[in-house]
């Protein structure tokens, strides 16, 4: 899926145009004379309105029959808010827009700017309402990649969206150079999102360890990153125990995958993104339900996401150091398979007892967490679909995170917050880490029912050798049920954007 975006002056043919609209601006007075897009059609939206048959609901959509009209064969209305918009609200307009225009088999869009984004607030730049609406358009006219005979009639037929400012900014070179660089960080972080969903929604057998790796070198070759991928014996000769027991079940064995970008040679400060690659998870011996486990293909939204996280770092080659480890293997059951019971030796030194075999995430990442660290990462970031029990407690609309430094904490949450993606802090009490305490090893591997979301993160934290860390789990968010906005059904690619902000 490519689409072209543009900003300026009306100067194309259009099959679709689409306009916000409010229902503050539908009841005010003088209504009845407001124009938005053409008289007639105009006065079609108000009798809709007045019908009670479009609200203008945020996210809401009209589309009518221009009728020969205009040019274009249909109007579209967005619902909206209110008139001054944040960049959330506006990724959310985009992508009401962007799935009715699909619905619609629209190839050539117009959409019309509300006069806030060519100004900019106090809340938004220009560039940061341009990014946004570029997401929104290009993250909503996204489907999922399939292996249907007639898969190529569910992708979009949108292939370009102009973006016509109101008159008064038609010339401005200070807005038209804003919204171009905007446009331009939205195609990237969105299509970088488009990414990791693709790697997230391939099954498990087009996706295996070895086949991860292979994602990730044709990554490092196309923006000339530095890679190495270490198998089951180099992963032996470094002492890599928890990676090794999680993939010793499987036929497809386990591997280490290293990307490096050195942007700021003379910065010390070297970010660690560590993500958690289970190409598929039967949980071991300790084995899953049948029911849903087809949906344990998104186990690796992790790696997913810090693969996508590369690839805008790729695309933007911003000033940081970042080593990017990706431990991947399949957690599948057999004569071979890790028992519970079993203790580990980890690349650390710390040995782990196996309570549980399905909490096999956090084994892999503490092996993930040391390669990072012996690689000279100074801040660690691991991203992973650990638990069950974020899900309990967050549902599916929140990542939770746990860290051992608030600083780096507010920085991952406030780049969260310029993404559109919430994440919800939980604590990190010291009863919490006792419940990890073993008998026979220097820490177990599971630590009960109850805090299981702070506990399986507080785990990795131990292998985090005093470094600032934050985990992030994305156990409810890498995977939907439904589309919900620019979310879509399936893998959300979720905390690509917000790695993206933060590093970029």
């Amino acid at each position: 899926m490519s689409v072209q975006f543009t900003y300026g002056a009306d100067n194309g043919e259009f099959d679709t145009i689409v306009c916000f609209v409010s229902s503050e601006e539908l009841k005010r007075d003088g209504a009845s004379e407001a124009e938005w897009v053409h008289p007639q059609l105009d006065e079609a939206l108000r009798d809709h309105f007045a019908r009670k048959l479009f609200k203008a609901e945020p996210k809401e959509t009209l589309a009518l029959s221009t009728l020969g009209l205009l040019p274009a064969s249909y109007v579209v209305y967005v619902g909206i808010s209110h008139a001054g918009l944040s960049p959330d609200e506006l990724r959310d307009a985009a992508t009401a827009a962007a799935k009715a225009a699909k619905r619609l088999n629209a190839k050539a869009v117009k959409q019309i700017l509300p006069r806030e984004t060519c100004t900019g607030s106090q809340e938004y730049s220009i560039s940061q309402a341009a990014q946004a609406m570029t997401e929104g358009y290009t993250l909503g006219l996204f489907a999922r990649r399939t292996e249907k005979k007639d898969d190529e009639r569910k992708q979009t037929t949108v292939q370009t969206v102009a973006f016509a400012p109101p008159g008064e900014f038609a010339g401005s070179e200070q807005a038209g150079g804003q919204w171009e660089a905007g446009i331009r960080r939205g195609v990237i972080f969105a299509e970088s999102v488009v990414f990791a969903r693709d790697l997230t929604n391939l099954p498990g057998n087009r996706l295996t360890p070895e086949m991860l790796a292979e994602e990730a070198e044709t990554l490092a070759r196309t923006y000339g990153l530095d890679c190495e991928v270490m198998d089951e014996w180099s992963a032996a000769e470094q002492g890599m125990g928890g990676l090794l027991g999680v993939g010793q079940g499987s036929v497809n064995p386990p591997r280490m995958i290293v990307l490096h970008y050195a942007g700021a040679a003379d910065n010390e400060e070297t970010w660690g993104l560590i993500g958690k690659g289970i190409t598929f998870d039967t949980g071991g011996i300790s084995l899953k339900k049948a029911e849903g486990m087809e949906e344990m293909i998104s186990d690796m939204g992790g790696a997913a996401a810090v693969l996508g996280a590369m690839r805008i770092i790729g695309e933007l080659k911003p000033a940081v150091n970042v080593v990017a480890v990706i431990p991947t293997a399949e957690n599948m059951p057999s004569d071979r398979a890790l028992k519970p019971g079993d203790i580990l030796k980890t690349m650390s030194g710390l040995t782990v007892e196996v309570v549980n075999t399905d909490a096999e995430g956090r084994l892999v990442l503490a092996d993930g967490l040391t390669t990072a660290i012996r690689r000279g990462a100074t801040k660690l970031i691991d991203v992973a679909t650990l638990t069950g029990a974020v899900g309990v407690a967050l549902g599916n609309v929140a990542t939770g995170a746990v860290t051992n430094d608030e600083m780096l904490l507010q920085q991952v949450i406030l780049a969260s917050k310029r993404a559109g993606e919430r994440i919800w802090p939980l604590p990190s009490y010291p009863e919490y880490r006792k419940q990890l305490d073993s008998d026979a090893a220097d820490l177990k591997n599971i630590g009960g029912r109850l805090g299981g979301a702070i506990t399986g993160g507080l785990f990795i934290g131990a292998f985090s050798e005093e470094r600032p860390w934050v985990h992030l789990d994305i156990a409810g968010t890498a995977w939907l049920e439904r589309d919900r906005s620019w979310e879509s059904k399936g893998g959300t690619g979720v905390m690509v954007r917000t790695l993206g902000e933060l590093l970029v």
